[in-house]
């Protein structure tokens, strides 16, 4: 329905006031729109991509009905510091996937404009080597604000486009350092770029992007230093492995956050269920990453590289370290939704009660205090949580089978 309730729903307060959209259902328009990408159309491909970055109402029943056909694309980020050559990297990597009959989908994250809060380097007019192919659908997306990290419509722009049927997802993240490892809950593979002689190679350690990579790269490995810097990227290797038999000690791509290190929920990482259960994951991958030189500028290790990217994904597929990945993955989904609509319900709230600043003049009058405040905004919502039926139950649109037990 396209009438004046039409986006009226769950995320609507019905008072006039902007309210984000947290109906699942897939509308009627939408459904067509879903058909035309699934039989191949690029500009519906194109569409529901821009419905999901743009977060237009009913995109969320597009990303729902997506779900069901994702999880043919082998899925590869590639990170690392500003200047390391990734989009050029990018771009070689995709002509070579194609030249062997993959088609190619690559999302590169780019830092948000101040002003519009799109990308600020549009289409990437360096990435040319694919221009004019179909078979290699290229996207540009805003980090909106998250530099270094993947927003939410970045990963599920991923899923519209593993839907759509393509071999191969490439994520390119802005690379701004610590935020980097956001790209390991898109990704199934991770590679990692630095480049020699400008110290890069030690700043991967400090800011923690050594612990999130599969293969590690040194890019422009024909100028001075390239030697040095594979070298002591391969001691950190062997050192990160090393230190992941060490009760409590980081795990790296595939585990959680060391001790005292809060995790995605804010607990104390390496002493909650989750990490037992993540560390326990990670000492079972038995994958130790490799380390490659490139010249993206002339393809060279090009073809090394994507056969890493290969034998990285057959270990998860044989080792069942895909099922641990992408449950994770979702796991962190639905953390991030969660939290940011139980953040948009207390927003709602709080201006139903005169806005933050009329709240924040009764503490400042000494009428209130902001823990009292911010229990008279939560507990309502807490409340009807525990009214609610059992969720072992079912959720909307999924109910469990008898016997289910799937995680």
């Amino acid at each position: 329905m396209e009438g004046p309730d039409a986006n009226q729903g769950a995320g609507s307060t019905g008072d006039g006031a902007d309210a984000p959209d947290r109906t699942v259902a897939l509308r009627d328009g939408d459904a067509a729109l879903l058909e035309r990408l699934l039989s191949g159309e690029h500009r519906a491909l194109a569409r529901v991509i821009t419905r999901i970055e743009e977060r237009e109402p009913g995109y969320r029943g597009l990303v729902s009905a997506l779900y069901d056909h994702t999880g043919g694309a082998d899925v590869i980020g590639v990170t690392g510091a500003p200047g390391a050559g990734k989009s050029t990297l990018v771009d070689k990597l995709a002509a070579a996937y194609r030249d062997r009959g993959d088609t190619v989908g690559v999302v590169a994250v780019d830092p948000s404009s101040p002003y519009s809060g799109g990308a600020v380097l549009g289409d990437r007019i360096r990435m040319a080597s694919n221009v004019g192919d179909m078979d290699v659908f290229f996207r540009s997306m805003s980090a909106r604000g998250q530099l270094g990290g993947l927003s939410m419509a970045t990963a599920d722009a991923v899923k519209a486009l593993d839907a759509f049927g393509k071999d191969v997802v490439v994520i390119e993240t802005v690379g701004a350092g610590q935020n980097e490892v956001d790209v390991v809950r898109t990704a199934d593979t991770v590679a990692v770029l630095v480049q020699p002689g400008s110290g890069d190679d030690v700043q991967t350690l400090k800011a923690g992007i050594l612990e999130i990579g599969d293969v590690f790269v040194v890019n422009k490995a024909d100028v001075d230093g390239a030697e040095r810097a594979l070298a002591e990227l391969e001691e950190m290797v062997h050192r990160r492995e090393g230190s992941t038999a060490t009760p409590g000690a980081d795990a790296g791509h595939h585990g959680p956050p060391g001790p005292g290190v809060p995790d995605a929920e804010g607990s104390a990482g390496a002493d909650s269920p989750e990490a037992t259960v993540d560390r326990e994951d990670a000492e079972a991958s038995g994958w130790t990453p490799e380390v490659l030189g490139t010249v993206a500028e002339t393809g060279e290790g090009v073809e090394e590289l994507i056969a890493a990217f290969d034998a990285h994904a057959a270990h998860l597929r044989e080792s069942g370290e895909l099922t641990r990945t992408r449950r994770r993955r979702y796991a962190e989904e639905i953390r991030t939704l969660v939290r940011a609509d139980v953040g948009a319900l207390a927003t709602e709230a709080i201006e139903r009660r005169g806005g933050i600043e009329a709240l924040a003049d009764h503490v400042r009058r000494k009428e209130a205090d902001p823990y009292g405040v911010a229990a008279g905004i939560v507990d309502p919502i807490a409340a009807c949580l525990e009214d609610r039926d059992d969720p072992a139950d079912g959720w909307p649109g999924k109910p469990n089978e008898p016997g289910d037990d799937s995680t």
